[in-house]
């Protein structure tokens, strides 16, 4: 087993559901009707289905980010039957994705957001796994 991948993995849940929990709580609330899921109140310069798709969007990151993690963990207890080659490369990958999505989060919001220390720590978690 590789601690480092597994630990990574583990770390793209919570990152996942602070992501949509927070975002629900801090952005949508208030553009949503009481009883609506999807928001829908919306102001003179974001159109409604602009806001939906954002909504829609703002998930997905969630989403796409359990599937990592689903992916870094099963790397992580099955490094020993995988493909050398393929492991480096999926993991490679993910790992760039987790530095450019921190130093976007980094730089978007002024380190403001504590998101981009959690997308580097994975980041770097991944590159002293291979």
């Amino acid at each position: 087993m590789n601690l480092y991948f597994l630990i990574a993995g583990l770390l793209c849940f919570p990152l996942g559901i602070a992501h949509s929990v927070l975002g629900e709580v801090l952005i949508f609330k208030e553009k949503r009707q009481k009883g609506q899921i999807v928001p829908n109140i919306v102001n003179e310069e974001l159109k409604e289905r602009h806001l939906r798709i954002i909504w829609a969007t703002w998930h997905m990151c969630s989403v796409f980010g359990f599937s990592l993690g689903v992916i870094l963990i099963y790397i992580a207890f099955n490094i020993h039957q995988l493909s050398p080659e393929i492991t480096q490369i999926f993991v490679s990958v993910i790992s760039l994705a987790m530095f450019l999505g921190g130093f976007f989060v980094l730089g978007a919001t002024k380190a403001k957001h504590p998101g981009w220390i959690v997308f580097l720590i994975i980041g770097i978690l991944l590159l002293l796994g291979l």
